[in-house]
């Protein structure tokens, strides 16, 4: 298949991590994958929720949003209640991710508050959001009173990326354009170290075989490997 961007099917779209991209949080990534782009940051509190006062744990807890020009027409703000089902979903999926490789017991009564805001869409605006959430999480323990437990809080690294069937052929990362009309449509999380945190997949226009959840699956593991690589690189920069 030939896509719009030139990409040959197993290939990421180009991508930037760039730490420290505001003053206020200890951890702030803005991440470019293709075009779309997302604000991360992370920032601690020594405090827990209520049901985990007194336990000896810690908590992580993620919140995401689209800037209302990310996309056209421009999206509306969620406010209060009003917060639609799909920007729950993928703040649940952010948190759920990012508490798979944290320790909670060895930072005990403080909470990451890990903010994810997208300012351009065009594809993997959730998968983007873990990617850039994970490197802005090493930054906030690096930065807050927790500094020097990154190894003992941290048990891996996290990233995510878009896998899918379009034109019934087997691809990395979906831009809008390709995931709108994808035939098959799913997300893989995984830890640096090839484990398996999440797999969201759905056939979106047909059904698909086991074969083809395989070719999927080899897909994403490959552009995670490279994510992860490229995470790696981001942190060890001065």
């Amino acid at each position: 298949m030939s896509r719009d961007d030139g990409r040959a099917n197993d290939v990421h779209r180009p991508v930037t991590i760039q730490r420290r991209f505001t003053r206020t949080a200890p951890g702030s990534v803005l991440i470019e994958m293709g075009g779309t782009r997302v604000l991360c940051t992370a920032s601690v509190e020594q405090e827990v929720p209520a049901w985990l006062e007194g336990k000896g744990k810690g908590w992580l807890t993620a919140e995401y949003s689209m800037m209302p020009s990310s996309t056209r027409p421009r999206k509306r703000r969620d406010r209060g209640p009003k917060t639609d089902g799909r920007t729950v979903e993928i703040q649940r999926l952010i948190g759920r991710s990012l508490r798979s490789v944290v320790a909670m017991d060895q930072f005990a009564d403080h909470t990451f508050w890990i903010d994810c805001d997208v300012l351009d869409a065009d594809g993997g605006t959730r998968t983007a959001s873990i990617t850039g959430a994970y490197v802005a999480l090493v930054d906030a323990i690096r930065e807050s009173p927790l500094a020097g437990r990154e190894q003992t809080i941290l048990t891996g690294s996290v990233a995510a990326i878009s896998v899918g069937i379009v034109g019934g052929t087997p691809v990395l990362d979906l831009d809008y354009s390709e995931d709108s009309t994808a035939d098959v449509d799913m997300n893989l999380v995984m830890t640096g170290s090839g484990q398996f945190i999440e797999v969201q997949g759905t056939g979106e226009q047909q059904t698909f075989s086991w074969e083809q959840l395989q070719q999927l699956i080899e897909l994403g593991r490959k552009g995670i490997a490279s994510l992860t690589e490229l995470q790696q690189v981001a942190l060890s920069a001065e």
